[in-house]
């Protein structure tokens, strides 16, 4: 359980991230919503009130919407203000958004410079620009947790085999980033060890979201029992990160993906 503890959870109201919403507040944790979108978080908070009623007395009381740019550093101090405001702590930053560049895409012979570095900014540059901003208020509250959502291509190159009779391909910006994510992760577990604050990484495998048939087949292929996860799959690994069962598991990247990479 994480009892009473405040999560933030940023793109709360995507795929992923309403999941981790509904998990937390399922093990009696407070999910606060750090999202860009508030129409598309407003109809999470809707669909999971209504799918915990018989469960969580009291939903409005354990989630709610912040308006949450990463890339901004104003954005980002209002959010940890407004909390400290609201609950006189925040526990955990979960780091799960998704920004992509207007040309994010693209094949690697048609990205240009500028596209590579727009989306690396928004999204590795994000991460760190709201790391850095809770890892400042969680020195002066003496603890903090860190969770950044990394991917299996944080740990090797796609399986580019997988695409193959298909119009799907992985951009080499994920790639790129999702590596460069993990050792953000390891080094900010080593500089603030001392702190009482831990960072760690889940990478996981595809998630299933319509792809095709052919592709499925052949990822499944190379996994154990399941292929593609769904979103709820994740959900375990992260309860059990926030928890103070992992107090001591620090600046690590657990790798859940059906043994898709092994």
């Amino acid at each position: 359980m994480i009892t009473n503890k405040v999560v933030v959870i940023t793109g709360g109201a995507g795929r992923i991230g309403s999941a981790f919403v509904k998990a937390v507040i399922e093990n009696e944790g407070i999910a606060v919503i750090g999202d860009i979108n508030e129409d598309i978080a407003n109809k999470t908070i809707d669909k999971i009130s209504n799918d915990l009623k018989e469960k969580v007395q009291d939903i409005s009381s354990k989630v709610l919407f912040i308006n949450l740019d990463i890339s901004s550093k104003s954005s980002v101090l209002s959010c940890i203000n407004f909390l400290d405001k609201k609950y006189g702590k925040i526990d955990a930053l979960v780091n799960n958004a998704y920004p992509k560049s207007k040309n994010f895409g693209k094949k690697f012979f048609d990205i240009e410079m500028e596209d590579f570095n727009e989306f690396s900014n928004l999204h590795l540059g994000g991460y760190f620009n709201i790391s850095q901003q809770f890892i400042k208020y969680f020195l002066k509250q003496n603890h903090g947790n860190i969770i950044n959502i990394s991917s299996i291509q944080g740990i090797a190159a796609p399986a580019f085999e997988t695409y193959e009779g298909t119009s799907m391909h992985s951009p080499i910006e994920y790639t790129v980033v999702k590596h460069g994510l993990i050792g953000m992760t390891k080094y900010m577990a080593k500089m603030f060890k001392k702190d009482r604050i831990r960072v760690n990484a889940i990478s996981p495998g595809g998630i299933l979201d319509n792809q095709p048939e052919i592709f499925l087949k052949k990822y499944k292929n190379r996994c154990g029992t399941k292929g593609m996860l769904d979103s709820i799959d994740l959900t375990g690994t992260l309860i059990y990160l926030l928890s103070d069962s992992s107090q001591y598991l620090n600046g690590q990247n657990i790798v859940l993906d059906d043994g898709f990479s092994l």
